[in-house]
This record gives C-alpha cells, sequence and structure tokens, in this order.
C-alpha cells in the first residue's frame, strides 16, 4: 500500500481529541443534521482517520434504525465504536453541552424581554421563515422516506391528516403505522407459523401517563423522554408531538413562544431537537430545561449502547426496517400536519405568508444556508416594524 492510499492523519488517535473535536462541532455546527454529519465525514475520515469509510456508513445506517436526532445518533456510534461506553458518554455531553448553554442563554433573554418591541418583530419574521423551512425538510424527508411505496404514502397521508385534525401527534398512531407496515410486509409469511413473530422496541414508554399540568422535575422528564423516543432522522421530526403536547394540551406555552422556540433552534449550532431545553426553561426554569435535554437524549444513548454491539444481527432481519420504515412515515406526515396547525397561527398577515414563500422558494432554487436566511428573515421582520 503506498503513501498516497493511506488516509490523511494529523494526529494520532485519542479519547481527548475525540470529545474536543466534539466539542468545537456542537459549538459551531450549523445547518442541521446532514451538514453536521457531513462535517464529521470529512474531519473524522477523510482528514484525521479516525473512523474508517466503513465505519462511517455502517454509523450512517445504524442512525436511521433507531430513535433520536440524526447527528447526535451519528456522534454517539462514533464515539462508542472508538472507547464504548466511556467515548459515547463523553462525546454525547460535550457535542450537546454548547448549544444547550446558548439555548438556555437565548431562553433567559427571551423570558426576560421577549415582549420588547424589536425582539417581537424580528421573530415576527423568523417564525414565518422556520415555516418556510419546515416546508421544504417535510418534502425532503417525504422524498426520501417514502419513495414510491403506496402504502407508506397512504400512513403519510392519515398521520397528516390526524395530526392536523388532533392539533397534535399521539404515539399510538406512530406505532400503529410501524406495525402496519410491519404486517403488510410480513403478510406471506406471518399467517404461515405457529406464533407471531413482532419485534416491538421500547415505544412501551407510551404508557406513562402524559402529564396533565404538574411541572416537576420528573414529569417534565418523563414527557420529554417519551418525545426522545419518537424521533427519526430529522430533529423537526419531535415538533408535531411537542406541538400536541405542550401547546395544545398541557398549554405550558402559546402558540407563538413554541414557534419561537423552535426558530431559536435553527440559528443555533447543534442538533436542531436542542429546542427543547428552550421549551423546558420556560415552562421550569433551569430545572426545567435540564429535565427536558435529559429526557430527548437518553433514549438515544441508550439505544446507541445498548444496541451497538448487537447491530450486526439487529440490521438483517427486514422486519425491523419495516416498523421503522412505518413509523418514519407517520412522523413525516405528522410534520406536515403540525405546519397546517402553526401556519395558522404564524401566517396572520400579508407580509408573513410572503416571507414564508419566499424561503421555501429560496431554499428550493438556491443552497443559501438556513442560519443565513433565519437572521435576514430577522432583519425584515425589524424593517417592518
Amino acid at each position: 500500500m503506498t503513501s498516497e492510499s493511506l488516509p490523511a492523519q494529523e494526529e494520532a488517535y485519542s479519547l481527548r481529541g475525540l470529545v474536543l473535536y466534539f466539542l468545537k462541532l456542537g459549538t459551531i455546527g450549523f445547518g442541521g443534521p446532514v451538514p453536521l454529519a457531513g462535517y464529521m465525514e470529512r474531519d473524522l475520515v477523510e482528514k484525521r482517520g479516525w473512523v474508517t469509510k466503513e465505519e462511517y456508513i455502517k454509523g450512517l445506517a445504524f442512525s436511521k434504525l433507531a430513535p433520536g436526532p440524526f447527528a447526535t445518533q451519528l456522534a454517539l456510534y462514533i464515539g462508542f465504536i472508538r472507547s464504548k461506553i466511556l467515548g459515547a458518554t463523553l462525546v454525547g455531553i460535550f457535542f450537546i453541552l454548547p448549544s444547550f448553554l446558548i439555548v438556555v442563554g437565548l431562553a433567559i433573554v427571551y423570558k426576560e424581554y421577549g415582549e420588547m418591541p424589536w425582539m417581537s418583530a424580528a421573530f415576527y419574521g423568523v417564525s414565518a421563515a422556520v415555516l418556510g423551512i419546515m416546508v421544504r425538510s417535510a418534502y425532503k424527508l417525504s422524498r426520501t422516506a417514502l419513495g414510491s411505496n403506496i402504502l407508506l404514502w397512504i400512513l403519510f397521508a392519515i398521520s397528516a391528516i390526524s395530526t392536523a385534525l388532533l392539533k397534535g401527534e399521539p404515539i399510538w398512531l406512530l406505532l400503529a403505522a410501524g406495525v402496519i407496515n410491519l404486517l403488510y410486509f410480513s403478510r406471506s409469511t406471518i399467517f404461515s407459523r405457529k406464533r407471531l413473530h413482532l419485534w416491538i422496541p421500547l415505544y412501551i414508554l407510551d404508557a406513562i401517563p402524559v402529564v396533565t399540568g404538574s411541572r416537576s422535575f420528573v414529569d417534565l422528564f418523563l414527557y420529554f423522554i417519551q418525545a426522545g423516543s419518537v424521533v427519526f432522522g430529522s430533529g423537526l421530526a419531535i415538533v408535531p408531538f411537542l406541538y400536541g403536547g405542550v401547546v395544545q394540551q398541557n398549554h405550558w406555552l402559546t402558540n407563538k413562544q413554541f414557534v419561537d422556540a423552535v426558530a431559536v433552534a435553527m440559528i443555533t449550532p447543534g442538533p436542531v431537537v436542542i429546542t427543547v431545553a428552550f421549551i423546558g426553561y420556560l415552562i421550569a426554569a433551569l430545572p426545567g430545561a435540564i429535565a427536558a435535554a435529559l429526557g430527548v437524549f437518553l433514549p438515544v444513548y441508550l439505544f446507541v449502547i445498548l444496541l451497538t454491539p448487537l447491530y450486526e444481527r439487529i440490521a438483517k432481519r427486514p422486519g425491523i426496517n419495516a416498523f421503522i420504515m412505518g413509523v418514519t412515515a407517520a412522523t413525516t406526515g405528522a410534520i406536515l400536519g403540525s405546519l397546517y396547525n402553526l401556519g395558522l397561527q404564524t401566517l396572520i398577515d400579508i407580509p408573513s405568508v410572503v416571507i414564508a414563500v419566499v424561503t421555501v422558494i429560496l431554499l428550493f432554487r438556491f443552497k443559501i444556508p438556513e442560519v443565513i436566511i433565519v437572521l435576514a428573515a430577522a432583519g425584515v421582520g425589524l424593517l417592518l416594524q
């Protein structure tokens, strides 16, 4: 093997180096899950050679297999395959910590000064732009996840309509979609056996009673751990579930506060799902932010350390992928349904509609970073004010 064929490696692998890398990525990594995954490939595979191409590809597949925000799942997977549980633990903490601190800081400012005219004007533009960004994300997710599968599109449509009508995304609907697709996928063999082989993941967390007004640390933690168990791929997948529980059911936040929380996640580095820290802070100050973040990221962490050693065997079971494809179809449909509900409350006049439409056009026609569009929308809101 010649020196030209060897991967570029600036320094030997060390756990300290890996943790410092993810601390940096969590601090300056903008753009959502796809760019973050791209940065990991560029820096850890191509430049440093700490992760092989084969390991990275397996990590991508694993991140689609289990629930959890995609970029965080991939980061934890890399930490685990390099340094086992200690690696996954430290990588997770230092990857999430910067965005957590930034979001909590913004939540403090928002809670103290959120009613100031200039801030309300900025979020007027940002909220409309965020809806446009979510429209594009829902479109990309649906094309990637559903393809030409008619059953998945039916599950997508049912979930979208149900979410719009119920003003929230019940977990039972996601589970039902997964089971329906699994049964359909296994229709030729499932009834030829004496017993039914269904692999139902740990989504039994739905049996935990959803909090109805209480705001204790434990109740918030239990609520957000349910949310963390149904996020597949994009962090935006958590939005419909949170909207139904936080705004519609428990009335912890107003519609405007919720959209502003999603907007903050768009303009901060790290995983988009960190919006839960902003939401948690508005509900119950710092303990609420900690409970929300722990609840959402704990399922991700547990799935990585428990399933990674079994990954090779699990990935070979087609039924598991069929279940996940059904859940993903329902989740994607729920994003569309929540967009309808959010749009009714956010697009209140012609300028806000124009901002949302222009955002969609810019994202489809040009590869403009989302953070730039969000900041530009804030400027437009200030000018209109």
